[in-house]
């Protein structure tokens, strides 16, 4: 059953000129979320999935575990196969593990795609600049890694192919996110832990 996250307003920051609203980008990248499963790094990723596929069973949200969403879900598309595996994370979450994505390119699991919200900046730890805010590109790191199918997203007309490509790509996919630094909000959820997983597992196996 979908729950409604609560949202917790933080400052207004105006959008910038030319760079995408993170909040309706990642959604529009999702699309219907009902048949993936989806796993999230910190912060601001977990607050824009939630946001567009609600408090849902088949959504797990990582809180202390920086740099862990894109090996969690690697591990979950190479044990579950059938099911599509979409991986919601943060440029800076995914830099402190980097080194997963060679992985992903190596073992390629044709059921596994990331989406990569790129600010350019670390929303969990005070908003200091990321690497990506100095030049660092994470979808060369990803085709460097050997990721046959990568994207970079910076307007709103290419958000259609992406979307394409992370519900049906055959093959690991990698799309980098380019926002605004900005705060839209902070969406809570339980953190309990147990809760979490339990209603996590139910959702990739089914109840026993």
């Amino acid at each position: 059953m979908s729950m409604k996250p609560t949202l917790s307003t933080g400052p207004a920051k105006a959008v910038d000129k030319g760079l995408l609203e993170r909040r309706k980008a990642v959604a529009g990248i999702l699309g219907d979320t009902k048949n993936m499963l989806i796993v999230t790094g910190l912060a601001g990723s977990k607050d824009d999935a939630l946001a567009a596929a609600g408090d849902v069973p088949n959504l797990f949200t990582l809180s202390g575990a920086m740099g862990a969403a894109a090996a969690m879900g690697l591990g979950l598309a190479l044990a579950q196969p059938d099911k599509r595996v979409v991986v919601v994370t943060g440029d800076g979450e995914l830099l402190m593990n980097v080194g997963t994505l060679a992985s992903i390119g190596v073992m390629n699991p044709p059921n596994l795609s990331i989406l990569c919200v790129d600010n350019g900046h670390y929303g969990e730890t005070g908003w200091q600049e990321s690497h990506t805010s100095r030049g660092v590109d994470i979808a060369k790191m990803a085709e460097g890694g050997g990721i046959k199918q990568v994207r970079t997203v910076t307007e709103e007309s290419q958000i259609p192919e992406a979307s394409k490509l992370l519900r049906g790509s055959n093959g690991a996919s990698f799309i980098l996110l380019k926002v605004a630094p900005t705060d839209p909000g902070k969406l809570h959820r339980s953190r309990d832990a147990s809760y979490n997983k339990t209603r996590f597992r139910e959702a990739v196996l089914g109840k026993n």
